[in-house]
Parts: structure tokens; sequence; C-alpha cells
């Protein structure tokens, strides 16, 4: 490693990720140029993510290095930083789509969503929001074609905490002012409990035959807790169903 590089913790996927000055490099994949791509047009429309800066002299991935603590490390957030994030989500979402989604990625996608019709970034989660100066969501690279409800389910979920362990009320609250700030309509927040419960087993189950398999790097994240952790709460959100279902009553005026 030269004095200029720094390396970055914390991913799982992306292989050596390290800092330079204001900007991050990773690994140049097969997929990293449609990623850059989708970014650059989620910022023509607004959206505030990082900056995508083509490959180096090494040819590796560049990126704006975003400043700040990851909303993982500040868990659980308020509700107004829940609502903020839900916002997020829904910014993104909309924003995507008048992009066109690219023929021949659904099949790639690790968790693939029924009837893909939209891009997203499929990780939304408190572990990839930077929330510093700015709130930008960062690590792309498993963006790809899925939809509202399956990218939704994923970062309602994770950003309200429902893992075991969790009181049920409290978690109900986190992921009511989460889905209010994406101001889901009725037929979102209608579907979200069960997709929330088929999102979470589908992670359990990625995981755990990737232990059997010995596809990397899941085997090792199942072994290192990320399994227990993924079977847990794929049985606390199929649990407790019905008071997602209640918490998520569309209120009065906002029904349509």
């Amino acid at each position: 490693m030269t004095e200029q590089e720094r390396e970055l913790t914390g991913g799982n996927a992306s292989g050596r990720v390290v800092r330079v000055g204001a900007t991050v490099r990773k690994p140049w994949a097969r997929r990293s140029a449609f990623v850059q791509a989708y970014i650059a047009e989620l910022r023509s429309h607004g959206v505030d993510a990082p900056q995508p800066l083509g490959r180096d002299e090494r040819g590796r991935q560049v990126l704006e290095y975003v400043d700040g603590p990851l909303a993982q490390d500040r868990v659980p957030l308020t509700e107004p930083e829940l609502r903020r994030a839900g916002a997020m989500v829904r910014q993104i979402h909309d924003a995507s789509e008048g992009i066109p989604v690219p023929e021949g990625l659904s099949g790639e996608m690790l968790l693939p969503a029924e009837r893909p019709d939209l891009l997203c970034h499929n990780d939304l989660a408190p572990w990839n929001l930077v929330t510093g100066e700015r709130w930008v969501f960062i690590d792309w690279d498993g963006a790809g074609p899925s939809t509202r409800l399956w990218d939704l389910a994923y970062a309602a979920q994770s950003f309200g905490m429902l893992v075991g362990g969790e009181p049920v009320e409290a978690a109900a609250r986190r992921l009511r002012a989460f889905v209010d700030g994406y101001d889901a309509d009725a037929a979102l927040r209608e579907a979200l409990p069960a997709a929330m419960i088929k999102r979470t087993e589908a992670m359990h189950e990625l995981l755990r035959s990737s232990s059997e398999t010995g596809a990397a790097p899941w085997a090792e994240m199942y072994r290192s807790g990320h399994g227990e952790h993924w079977r847990a709460a794929a049985e606390y959100v199929a649990g407790n169903e019905e008071e997602w279902a209640r918490a998520l009553a569309a209120p009065a005026g906002r029904r349509r």
C-alpha cells in the first residue's frame, strides 16, 4: 500500500477498496461501466450519489469519496432521520423510472425480483448510507433490475431494524416512519409485509446455500454470523407480519 492510499473496511463483496485523496478506488468489474453510467444518470436527475470518475492508471474504478459516519454506526435512527432516508429511496426510484433497463442483467441479480421493471441500488441499507454534511448512498456495485417493492422491502426492513430481539412496537414505529418518508401508496403499504418476509428469507437462503457450495463471499459471511442474523431476522419479520400491516395502514387522505 502506498502512503497515499488508505484501505477502507466494511464491504463484503467489492474486493480491496482504498481511499486516495477525495476518491475511492476499487476493482473494475464486468458491470462497472454500467454502474457508473447508472449513477451518472441518477445524478443528472438530482440524486446526490458519489460522482463516477471512470478508471485510474491501474484500471481501477474511481468514485468520489463522501465523508461522514455511516447510518449503521448511529442506529437506531430517529423518526425524522428515518423519514429522510425513506424520502431518499423514493427519489432514487423516481429518478430511475426514465432509465432503460438493459437486457440480460436480470439473470445476474443475486436476489432477483419477480418481473423486474426498474433499475435499483439493491442494497439500500444503513451500512451504505453516509450521514455527514451530505446524506449519500454509496456502494452501487449491486445495482441492476428490480422493482420498487423488492428494493423497498429490503430498505424498510433494514432501516426499521426489523431483526431478532428488537421490541416489536418500536420496530413498527421505525418501519412506519421510513415508509411514510417514502410516501408509499396504499398498494405498496399493503404489499410490504409479505415482501419483507420473502426478502429476508431470500437473503438467509442465499447465505445458507452458499455455505454448502463455498460461493464467495457469502459462504464466509454465513459462517461469521451473517447466516444466524438473517435466519433470526426472517423468523422475526414473518412472526410479526400483522404488526407491520397495522403500522403501515395508509393514513386517511393519502390512500390512492
